[in-house]
């Protein structure tokens, strides 16, 4: 009984400061998606966990005595909103320096009395640094009756610096370049069911670059990169999506396989025309009391004119972890990833990773000429042992002597 006391008390203590620093700490490197289809576009280090299960009629304070998560029982609404999470925000990057601000996920069911479905949630995130970057953002998925309908969004706004070292797998790390830009992002993405564990969808993409202020005459200017000087491209497409994972957070079975593309053209009101297609292939095995092979084979292929920020790329908190999100951008990339999922002891676990990829102007250049990798380990700590909602320390390490290190909630894929 006193050891099952002093591990609760060590774990709210630990709770508590992974509470306060909630958002990925990452060092060289940066995730760029908040989405649910890698879809990648917000600069932002940071992923919010895509379900919350209800946890019961409870209330959780952290280590200093601020409310962290209110759980809301029995409302009499068709949304019957379940649980309410409140996080505070600091953290620190290269990228960033110091962040400062707030985030918050609600779940929900449509109906409350379809208790099959999976639960609805949606998600708001405020931050601030020390280098005057802004990044405000709202996300979510909707879970319909029967789950015939499935609704995923996000809007954002972004004020954010960034770094380019020209594009090409050959790209040097002497002519990194720093500029900065503005954005507004929409994105939007329902589907219906066709068929068991298999959805057909629209997607539609909005995007707004503006105030780009890079080196005059440099990487941009030289290789002519379009839309530096500001743009915002419109576009519409189809998704089909099959599903048999069996958990949102880290599945220890089952398959996704998910294809889209997402069509942009003057008609939808945008500036340059152009396609892209993403292939997404994950699966995930069980091997030996309670450890894990996680696989994955990812490709976004673009033809036409493509914009800065919509440029395929490697690197990031989620892919190619060691490399910095965008190190390597062209029109095309793909990459292939292996994760192995090792339980230790009580709530802690390790994993060991490995990844191969490359950037290409021409979907026949992404091969295994100049191919980049990365590999590296790292901890996990089940913070919900229920839903298998995990925070991860991840540190990687890349071709070209680059590395990163990666705070942050939920596993990579």
């Amino acid at each position: 009984m006193l050891l099952l006391s002093f591990r609760k008390a060590i774990f709210t203590y630990f709770l508590g400061l992974c509470c306060l620093f909630a958002v990925p700490v990452v060092a060289k490197a940066q995730n760029d998606s908040l989405k649910t289809i890698p879809v990648e576009k917000l600069p932002l280090p940071f992923r919010l966990p895509k379900v919350i299960r209800p946890q019961g009629q409870t209330l959780k304070r952290g280590a200093g005595g601020d409310t962290l998560t209110v759980i809301v029982p029995g409302a009499q609404s068709p949304a019957n909103i379940q649980h309410v999470l409140v996080l505070p925000i600091i953290a620190r990057s290269i990228e960033t320096g110091w962040s400062f601000g707030g985030a918050s996920a609600a779940t929900f069911h449509i109906s409350k009395r379809d208790t099959t479905i999976r639960t609805s949630n949606a998600q708001a995130i405020a931050l601030y640094t020390t280098r005057k970057q802004l990044v405000l953002a709202l996300n979510g998925s909707i879970y319909f009756p029967g789950e015939r309908w499935i609704i995923n969004e996000q809007l954002s706004y972004s004020s954010f610096p960034d770094d380019f070292w020209g594009l090409g797998k050959r790209a040097p790390d002497s002519s990194k370049e720093s500029y900065k830009f503005k954005q507004y992002y929409v994105y939007l993405h329902p589907q219906f069911k066709i068929g068991r564990r298999l959805f057909l969808g629209a997607v539609y993409e909005f995007q707004r670059v503006f105030d780009v202020q890079y080196k005059a005459g440099g990487l941009f200017d030289e290789q002519n990169v379009v839309g530096r000087q500001g743009y915002h491209v419109s576009g519409l497409g189809l998704s089909l999506t099959y599903d048999t994972r069996n958990n949102a957070f880290s599945p220890d079975k089952g398959t996704m396989l998910q294809f889209y593309f997402d069509h942009f053209a003057s008609v939808f009101g945008s500036d340059y025309e152009y396609t892209n297609y993403v292939m997404d292939l994950r699966r995930f095995i069980r091997v030996y009391k309670g450890q894990v092979l996680a696989l994955q084979a990812f490709g976004s292929f673009n033809s036409g004119d493509v914009p800065l920020r919509s440029l395929a790329y490697l690197g990031g908190a989620n892919s190619m972890r060691g490399y910095y999100a965008g190190r390597y951008r062209d029109k095309n990339a793909g990459y292939l990833q292996a994760e192995y999922r090792i339980p230790l002891w009580w709530r802690f676990g390790a994993v060991g990773f490995g990844d191969i990829g490359n950037v290409g102007p021409e979907l026949k250049d992404v091969n295994l000429e100049h191919f980049k990798y990365s590999y590296g380990g790292g901890l996990r700590v089940a913070l919900n042992q229920k839903e298998k909602l995990n925070l991860r320390l991840d540190y990687g390490l890349a071709k070209g002597h680059s590395q990163g290190f990666y705070l942050q909630l939920g596993e990579a894929f």
